[in-house]
């Protein structure tokens, strides 16, 4: 349970325990339990707004472009400032990722199977696809099996990322 839970469980007022033993008892220092959090400007949530906007119609923007679209429209800002923003928001560009079709040298090539044969017939031969699904807390995986002549999917499944 990290500090912002723990802070939660003290009773700041009608308490019966004084809050020194009751931070002693949560295992925080009792400084932490008078800290409230400063509320963020109304320029900054203007800003946010608008770098969510930008994003929403222009996802593949990463904070360079941002930063001179909000330049174009006459805000100061600087692009330090919009990368921690979209940090803040949890935003990420859509972009190809690093190398990810390249194969590695040491791993084995296998031979496809299929090349050079007529599918005539349902149940001739079948393929796999393994899509990775980005969710907010993780990933999630969907498999499917499907019969080359037909493109019937055979069978799927989706599962959790257990360690991701």
């Amino acid at each position: 349970m990290g500090y912002p839970a723990r802070r939660a469980l003290v009773e700041h007022e009608d308490h019966e325990l004084p809050l020194t033993v009751q931070a002693a008892l949560l295992g925080v220092s009792r400084s932490s339990l008078y800290y409230r959090s400063a509320q963020p400007s109304t320029e900054e949530v203007a800003i946010k707004h608008r770098i969510d906007a930008i994003f929403t119609e222009w996802p593949f923007y990463g904070s360079r472009r941002i930063t001179a679209q909000l330049r174009r429209e006459g805000m100061i800002i600087n692009r330090k400032a919009v990368h921690r923003h979209l940090r803040e928001m949890g935003l990420v560009a859509i972009a190809p990722g690093p190398h990810l079709s390249r194969r590695h040298p040491d791993h084995a090539v296998y031979p496809y199977l299929l090349r050079g044969l007529a599918i005539t017939h349902p149940n001739q031969g079948w393929g796999i696809d393994i899509t990775s699904i980005r969710l907010h807390g993780g990933w999630m995986y969907l498999v499917a099996i499907l019969d080359w002549f037909t493109r019937y999917v055979v069978s799927w499944e989706v599962d959790q990322c257990p360690s991701c």
